[in-house]
């Protein structure tokens, strides 16, 4: 195939939220990280690290899952490279019906209307969405926080972007920070205290851009930064591959693989092994099964931020990698002609229907090698 090393979307395990719902559906600030996931295991493992109890928690219209409010305002992360996406968008209950850069909604591929209601209503708060690993947390994948805040927006890319430079993940916190504003618009100054999500390092920018503070792996399972073996001298990415395995066979068949070829070690053999308990344990879906739907949530500021889903869009990603392979475009083939096609959508923040669009585009010959 000749997109073998297509680098591959990231698996979310669940969500750092900075709000929750009260009693009658309203919604309600939190001066401390409230973590989700359909994992009980992993929010026992942060409740354990972090504070807080673990309970059953079932978003309006989701599936049951579980949640737990910590005693923490600063989390250790790692920090992948470009975490951070942003759009203006507009969501109902069957979905997001609008998503803008500002000029152009990237779902129909036409400039956006100053006048329509979808777009104003859209533009009036951004959606950041900033992706995490939790460093000492078992688990391949990452942690989303999504804000509404414009506080986040202005500054979460910025860091970002500097991180970026670095090149692989990132050793630092994500943190709350209380922040204060004076509205004096009115016949009376009014004072908001409202928390922001930031990104912070241990090093110095000099110490980052010379090397100190990057995870040499890719090694996103738990326990402490730096304190693991190897987990492959050589050979392709184990690790992204095990990641993306669904079943416990497609990770046996990595392990065979690895041995065959000389480039398993005593950490890839571990990590291995672990993530094919993480299969069995989770009861993770086959590729192509229906996706859990989850009912709109609102953010810190009362703002729903929740994605639905109507199918795996993992599953169908895999299939574009396939159509594309077939067609012979190479991974930037495929990674230019996506956003091109989509209004400058990128994968890793196109829903399973946009997925299911491009990928009808690929088959009908409108490709990059078409």
């Amino acid at each position: 195939m000749p997109i073998l090393d297509l680098q591959k979307r990231s698996r979310t395990l669940g969500r750092i939220r900075l709000g929750q719902k009260g009693d009658r559906g309203q919604p309600q600030k939190l001066d401390r990280f409230r973590l989700t996931s359909a994992s009980e295991p992993l929010l026992n493992k942060v409740a354990e690290l972090y504070g807080g109890e673990v309970h059953p928690w079932t978003p309006a219209g989701g599936s049951p899952a579980f949640e737990v409010i910590t005693d923490s305002r600063r989390l250790p992360i790692m920090v992948p490279p470009q975490p951070v996406t942003q759009w203006f968008e507009a969501w109902r209950k069957s979905g997001c019906v609008h998503r803008c850069d500002g000029r152009t909604n990237v779902l129909t591929d036409e400039p956006c209307d100053p006048e329509d209601a979808l777009h104003q209503e859209a533009t009036e708060k951004p959606t950041t969405r900033l992706n995490v690993v939790l460093r000492d947390v078992e688990g391949v994948g990452v942690w989303r926080v999504e804000t509404k805040g414009w506080n986040a927006a202005a500054e979460l890319p910025d860091v970002a972007e500097f991180l970026a430079q670095a090149g692989g993940y990132v050793d630092g916190w994500l943190a709350l920070e209380q922040r204060t504003s004076v509205d004096n618009s009115g016949s009376k100054a009014v004072t908001r205290h409202f928390m922001v999500p930031i990104i912070e390092i241990d090093v110095t920018p000099a110490q980052l851009m010379a090397g100190r503070g990057r995870v040499a792996a890719p090694v996103l399972t738990g326990g402490p930064v730096g304190d693991r073996p190897a987990l492959a001298a050589a050979g392709p990415d184990y690790v992204a591959l095990a990641a993306d395995a669904t079943t416990v066979e497609e990770v046996r068949g990595l392990w065979t693989r690895a041995n065959d070829a000389g480039h398993l070690t005593q950490g890839l053999d571990e990590h291995l092994k672990r993530r094919a308990h993480e299969i069995t344990a989770s009861g993770a879906p086959q590729a192509g099964a229906a996706a859990r739907v989850e009912e709109p949530q609102p953010d810190a500021e009362g703002v729903a931020d929740a994605v639905v889903v109507d199918e795996d869009a993992d599953a169908v990603w895999q299939q574009i990698v396939l159509e594309a392979g077939r067609q012979g475009m190479t991974a930037s083939q495929l990674q230019d002609d996506f956003p091109a096609r989509m209004g400058g959508l990128i994968p890793d923040d196109a829903s399973a229907g946009e997925l299911r669009h491009y990928l009808g585009l690929l088959q009908g010959g409108t490709g990059a090698a078409a």
